[in-house]
């Protein structure tokens, strides 16, 4: 007899980290609109430098145009 399969489980276990960095980053922009270092509609992105969504940190965070951030290679190329 097959086991049924728990597709909550499998669901929440696969999104619960994505659904953690998405929220990281939105609120990254947050606290960057907050600061009044962006505007709502102004073309700019938050671009994270290591590349990590949830290192927040004033360091790791830099203001750029949109064109910018998603030209940006994403994977370190060995």
């Amino acid at each position: 007899m097959k086991k049924k399969r728990d597709y909550r489980k499998e669901y929440d276990e696969y999104h619960s980290k994505h659904l953690k960095d998405n929220n990281a980053r939105h609120r990254a922009r947050y606290n960057a609109e907050k600061e009044g270092r962006v505007r709502v509609g102004d073309g700019k992105e938050l671009d994270h430098k290591d590349n990590n969504p949830r290192n927040n940190s004033s360091s790791n965070v830099r203001i750029v145009s949109r064109d910018a951030n998603r030209s940006r290679p994403r994977r370190k190329i060995s």
